[in-house]
């Protein structure tokens, strides 16, 4: 009887996640989804890609509609990541909504497999598999991470399976696939090393050597070596200087470190959110209390350690950008270009099966919190449904206003060349948006592209960086937003159709500009001394369907 009822519970799970995705799908070009590191980036590189035909370019190709041609093919990944050829065989939102599905549905079995194998056994636990389960395929994850994060249960699954001495293909056609729809730095570089340790500690606490776990780290480690090819390359044999060798991450106090950490353990990190605060947070520590009064520190020493690991990481990242790294980073320049502050992402795993525990644990404590364990699962799932990007950026450009193809293809036909034969840069609006509609720009947001053009732009914009400290620490000191900044606009770089915002004190070397190759500028506000900037308004350009409103100015 009981696993029909939990097999019931599944399917609502799945039909329940079937709904979760559909805005995506109904609403197309209407949608409202993340901008940050998605809208302003990914999706426009993904079809940029697709129509450069350098998808299979060599490890020396480059993308000719970005940055003169100097940004090499390696900046945009592996074309054995499938999520590339989403992108290039179906429409943007097609392939964004089926990127969902896919991570998701992997998300939720993974956890259910995880859980019911190695963490909450019993016939009579299968609301706390599945209510858990389907949090945590619901958590606002970073789009084109993939599974680099929601696919470390069912890494996690084959791997103690294999520990287990459990050597079934089953697990070995998980540890391929996963690297096919993920990426090792944005989460299973630190998701292995964790693993690795696991089996050292295994090693070291007498249980023996256990080749077979062994084999399956430094095999999984292996396809992601082959399937990450091009980063492997750029590392190994890539000396030209890029963007990268200018990020400097070592700048925080130790106070502001410390308040880092609280506030990255209760609120979590915008890659990896984990909506947990509200729900799981309040649950972690009563289940906490109850093994402290009861001295169940022996039977949940798996409860005890997550917990204390999950608070470690958040430390471990705040201290990351603690300024007293700055001697061991000034000799060892990687301990910059790589960033070892990603071991929090394995908090999604660790809070979600936490919360799996922690249920488990109130269970155990009588008829009342029996009955209140499938609510508090309930609530989590709840609040999750309102962390649906479609609630989250409601008032946000939708996809279509965004990137306003209609309004970009009449300034395309107003300009009348080639879009090969000029090169463009925008103002108070993402270079993406021109990039994503076939522009050749000058800007760009990517964080692998040569340090000699980082230099070039520079000068493009230098006295407006002179004018203000926190725009040009911006730049200098990362610059992965090679943009055309502003004293006056700072840090902001999405003014829509209705702001009253003006540039007033614009100071460009358009000179510069038209020597590298500039034509015109994008605008999404007026300048009002284009003259004094050797710039003519062009034409003024509005749609019903777009956010923007673009001024063409032409560097005369």
């Amino acid at each position: 009887m009981e696993s029909k009822t939990e097999k019931r519970l599944v399917m609502g799970a799945i039909i329940l996640l079937t709904l979760f995705l559909s805005p995506i799908f109904i609403l197309g070009d209407n949608a409202h989804i993340r901008v940050h590191d998605n809208l302003d980036s990914n999706l426009a590189w993904y079809k940029v890609l697709a129509e450069s035909g350098e998808i299979l370019g060599s490890t020396e190709a480059r993308i000719p509609q970005i940055i003169n041609g100097e940004l090499q093919r390696n900046a945009f990944g592996t074309e054995y990541s499938l999520i590339v050829w989403l992108h290039a065989w179906f429409p943007t939102m097609i392939a964004y909504g089926l990127s969902q599905g896919i991570t998701r549905f992997v998300a939720f079995f993974g956890m259910y497999l995880l859980l019911k194998k190695h963490f909450i056994p019993g016939e009579k636990r299968g609301i706390i598999r599945v209510g858990v389960s389907l949090a945590f395929a619901m958590t606002p994850f970073w789009p084109s991470g993939m599974l680099s994060t929601l696919g470390m249960p069912l890494a996690l699954w084959a791997f103690l399976n294999i520990r287990n001495r459990e050597n079934s293909w089953k697990n070995y056609l998980v540890l391929t696939l996963i690297p096919l729809y993920a990426s090792v730095v944005l989460g299973f570089f630190f998701f292995l090393t964790a693993i690795g340790i696991f089996w050292l500690v295994d090693v070291i606490r007498g249980k023996g050597w256990n080749w077979p776990f062994f084999f399956a780290i430094v095999y999984m480690t292996g396809i992601f070596m082959l399937v990450e090819y091009r980063l492997v390359y750029s590392f190994l044999f890539d000396h030209e200087p890029n963007s990268r060798d200018e990020y400097f991450h070592a700048r925080l106090t130790f106070w502001n470190s410390v308040r880092l950490s609280f506030k990255n353990y209760f609120i979590g990190h915008n890659h990896v959110m984990t909506v947990h605060t509200i729900v799981i947070q309040p649950v972690l520590f009563i289940a906490f209390i109850y093994v402290w009064l009861k001295k169940n520190w022996q039977q949940e020493k798996t409860f005890v350690f997550l917990f204390a690991l999950n608070f470690l990481l958040s430390v471990w990242y705040a201290f990351w950008f603690y300024r007293g790294w700055l001697p061991l980073t000034e000799r060892l320049h990687f301990l910059d270009t790589f960033n070892f502050a990603r071991y929090h992402f394995l908090r999604p795993l660790i809070i979600y099966v936490l919360f799996a525990i922690s249920l488990k644990i109130l269970w155990n404590q009588g008829l009342w919190w029996r009955k209140s364990v499938p609510l508090i699962a309930i609530a989590q799932v709840v609040l999750l449904l309102f962390a649906n990007e479609e609630v989250v950026f409601q008032n946000r450009p939708s996809v279509g206003e965004f990137y306003a193809i209609d309004q970009f293809e009449e300034i395309k036909e107003y300009i009348g060349l080639p879009q090969t034969d000029y090169r463009v840069a925008s103002i108070g609006i993402h270079p993406a948006i021109a990039q994503y509609n076939g522009f050749y720009t000058l800007d760009t947001y990517n964080n692998f592209y040569p340090l000699t053009y980082k230099y070039e732009f520079r000068k493009i914009i230098e006295k407006e960086l002179n004018k203000n400290k926190t725009i040009r620490t911006y730049f200098d000191e990362w610059g992965g937003r090679c943009y055309i900044f502003t004293a006056e606009l700072g840090k902001h770089y999405m003014f829509k159709k209705n702001s009253k915002k003006t540039l007033k004190n614009l100071e460009l070397n358009t000179d510069q500009f038209k020597q590298m190759g500039g034509s015109y500028f994008f605008s999404a506000i007026p300048i009002e001394n284009a003259e004094e900037n050797g710039l003519a308004l062009e034409k003024v350009f509005q749609s019903e369907e777009s956010a923007w409103k673009i001024h063409l100015y032409r560097a005369m």
